[in-house]
């Protein structure tokens, strides 16, 4: 199924040539996507409105010739490993008359390796005629329901989820989109061996010059070691580049227990160690001094379905493991936690999240990755990053420090109890409650349940997208100055090999402003451009 494709389907065609023939049904396509498939002599060309991603498929299936099906979609390519099991299997070499296909997933030109995204196995993608088809219950994350015995092919898809910049800026291009758009310090990374010099050139354009970035951090980049306690030829040069540009690193293994690293706590945390030291110190061969986080992003390998679980009880300890050691060595820390791998905001992701994040604030975490995250790492949700706005709230609210404020002696609080039968009024309850109990946002329910059925009854992940666009609506696009946005975009596209201009970037709505902000009378300051000016 395909919708404005004209990027992706040249290449998608040159992959599945092999098909007897390639059925592609449009939903509307207003590129160049019929152009290029008619083109093809083995494509059939059928429009159908757009009904759901299972209705889509099935309508697709329903129409195609062939007696073996393969599903496929304008942004994967079959490998060559792939294409040999394929014919074999319609060679009557395999006695299965359905196939799971595993997929290598590629983000910004990087093949996601971990986190539960490889293998990705979907669902069958290969059948024969009448053995599947799609559950049209199921509007999105659907589902093939088979009637036969399914086998596995070992060859795999590539999954190319992005293509609106070439991969080899497209690090830069994530840092521009932060820079333009927020005044907050971020956690970034390159994604090539050489990306870290023009990412810098970028951030140097807020401050006075590189010794001003130095000296005034605006990212941590992200290093991560590959595992069996080496460090890539990317790794290893982002991080030289970071820290020759002073720009703080995070060392962040992932030491998945059970498969690359021991399954048991002791060994999983002496593993998971030398891999953070090994990059601490070449770190320091490099600048003493250097700016480094001890971090990781473990997880568990499922015995059963082989995933990777990143909020499973097991990689937590093994984050709280590691932070100990870390803090022995007096060294700050880095987590992936207050996380979920659950796949939308649900009781799962509200357990997950609040129980990680307590520990990590209780461990004393320094930097914490994980908010807004779900699905192994592969979701960033709005809905939920204001969810966990409210359990970081209350997570940090357990942990402060804990204080005698005029408690003691207890008998003047026990005086004025007994005279009033209550202490809503007495002195101490109103010096000391707005500071003592923490009112968390309306997202949080505290009411009773007419309340709650009064304002509609909705549930947690309704009243977090509520608050989503509620936020959204009263957002007022930072300004960034034309001329650091004009050397900005000149630094990006001095990268570009074929594409010969950026995406566009759609201007944010105008903010809808409550009657409440309107009567503040207050006016945004624009620090990135103060800062500008300043420089």
């Amino acid at each position: 199924i395909v919708l404005d494709e004209e990027r992706n389907l040249p290449a998608f065609l040159t992959s599945h040539e092999f098909a007897d023939e390639i059925v592609l049904v449009d939903s509307g396509s207003s590129d160049r996507t019929r152009e290029i498939a008619s083109a093809h002599r083995k494509v059939r060309f059928l429009d159908h409105p757009w009904e759901g991603f299972p209705i889509q498929w099935n309508f697709g299936i329903d129409l195609a010739a062939g007696e073996w099906i393969l599903i496929s979609e304008a942004d994967h390519r079959v490998s060559p490993a792939l294409r040999r099991e394929i014919e074999d299997v319609l060679d009557g070499l395999r006695a299965e008359e359905a196939f799971l296909i595993p997929r290598h997933n590629y983000l910004f030109g990087k093949w996601l390796r971990h986190g539960g995204c490889s293998p990705d196995y979907c669902y069958p993608r290969l059948f024969r005629r009448g053995a599947g088809r799609f559950d049209e219950s199921k509007k999105i994350h659907e589902k093939l329901r088979v009637s036969v015995r399914v086998g596995r092919l070992t060859g795999n898809f590539d999954h190319f989820s992005t293509s609106d910049i070439e991969p080899q800026v497209s690090d830069a291009w994530r840092l521009y989109l932060c820079l333009t758009n927020s005044t907050k310090p971020v956690v970034s990374g390159a994604f090539t061996e050489h990306g870290v010099p023009r990412m810098a050139e970028m951030m140097a354009l807020f401050r006075s010059g590189a010794d001003d970035l130095r000296d005034r951090p605006m990212s941590i980049f992200t290093i991560t070691a590959t595992g069996n306690f080496r460090y890539s030829e990317d790794s290893c040069q982002n991080l030289i580049d970071c820290v020759e540009a002073g720009i703080p690193i995070e060392v962040v293994p992932v030491t998945l227990m059970g498969l690359i690293a021991p399954v048991t706590l002791v060994g999983a945390t002496v593993f998971h160690t030398i891999d953070v030291l090994a990059g601490i110190t070449m770190a320091q061969v490099v600048r003493p001094g250097a700016p480094v986080l001890f971090g990781g992003a473990p997880a568990t390998f499922h015995m059963k379905i082989a995933s990777s679980p990143m909020a499973a009880i097991e990689a937590l300890q093994l984050d709280t493991a590691y932070v100990a050691v870390a803090k022995s060595l007096g060294l700050p820390t880095q987590s992936y936690m207050a996380l979920s791998d659950a796949k939308t905001l649900d009781a799962q992701a509200g357990a997950e999240t609040f129980g990680s994040a307590l520990l990590a604030a209780l461990a004393g975490v320094n930097s914490v990755s994980g908010p807004g995250m779900l699905d192994f790492l592969l979701v960033f949700s709005l809905p939920k990053l204001v969810y966990d706005d409210a359990m970081c709230g209350q997570v940090l609210h357990f942990v402060r420090s804990i204080r005698e404020l005029d408690d003691l002696p207890v008998d003047g609080l026990i005086d004025q109890l007994m005279a009033d039968q209550h202490l809503i009024m007495a002195p101490h309850t109103l010096q000391h409650w707005p500071s003592e109990l923490l009112l968390p946002s309306t997202l949080i329910d505290r009411d009773n349940r007419e309340a709650w059925i009064r304002a509609g009854g909705k549930e947690i992940d309704e009243r977090a997208t509520d608050e989503v666009n509620r936020r959204l609506a009263s957002y007022r696009q930072l300004e960034t100055d034309p001329a650091i946005d004009a050397e900005l975009q000149r630094i990006l596209r001095s990268g570009l090999i074929d594409q010969t201009e950026l995406p566009a970037v759609p201007p944010a709505p105008e903010p809808v402003v409550s009657e409440e902000a309107a009567g503040a009378g207050r006016r945004r300051v624009n620090r990135r451009r103060a800062v500008a000016a300043e420089g």
